[in-house]
């Protein structure tokens, strides 16, 4: 068999891709998306799964766009059932700048609610993108039930997620107002006014609520 050029260049962008310098790999990972060749997909995305350095990872997830969908996302599906929680996440973030709503079976209630925040945060934020027209109540409802989890960078990504699907998120929020739980209660509350008043931001939507709760009120009063 004859060893081309494209050959030889190709078997140096993938070595590149394990070197121990983040510059190198990120040197590979642009020379990979400049250049795709289906060779590429799967160690692109098993690289994203234990890539330690933000911004190659990122350059990892543009690489894979730059390849045809019909290669790449029969991988990343699978990939979102990967044991690793890094995997998941990555395989995610991929999916949500695909933007291609075949991939919206896959995100899955488990996923949605996974243990690790940094998968259920791309996990929010890849459903919002993906969610096909007229299921934007449901996949409220299901994001409802993860307010009022983890800390304030966990509480605004899904804000942020849901103020994205527009009035659709009103009943999920209005029913999560009327919970026991506090944290719950406040979660929502804030959020309702981040969807009505984008510009008040997090904090003082979060405080504001803190005191209708603390007042035992449940922010629908008057309504």
């Amino acid at each position: 068999m004859t060893i081309t050029g494209q050959d030889t260049d190709a078997k140096r962008a993938l070595q590149a891709l394990e070197d121990d310098r983040s510059s190198v790999r990120l040197r590979a990972a642009l020379a990979v998306g400049t250049a795709p060749d289906p060779r590429f997909v799967e160690p692109l995305v098993e690289r994203c799964a234990i890539e330690p350095d933000f911004f190659v990872r990122d350059m990892l997830t543009w690489a894979l766009t730059r390849h045809p969908v019909a290669m790449t996302l029969p991988r990343l599906v699978r990939e979102v059932r990967s044991g690793r929680a890094q995997a998941r996440s990555q395989a995610l973030h991929t999916l949500s700048k695909i933007g291609d709503r075949q991939a919206w079976p896959a995100i899955t209630r488990t996923l949605l609610s996974d243990a690790d925040d940094d998968v259920a945060r791309s996990a929010w934020r890849t459903a919002v993108v993906l969610v096909p027209e007229g299921e934007e109540a449901g996949l409220a409802e299901v994001l409802a039930t993860q307010l009022g989890r983890g800390e304030r960078e966990t509480q605004l990504s899904l804000s942020r997620a849901l103020v994205a699907l527009g009035e659709a998120i009103v009943p999920a929020l209005r029913a999560a107002t009327m919970v026991p739980d506090p944290r719950v209660r406040v979660h929502a509350l804030a959020t309702e006014r981040l969807w009505h008043d984008p510009a008040a931001g997090f904090e003082f939507a979060v405080e504001e609520a803190k005191r209708v709760v603390a007042l035992g009120g449940s922010g629908q009063e008057g309504r």
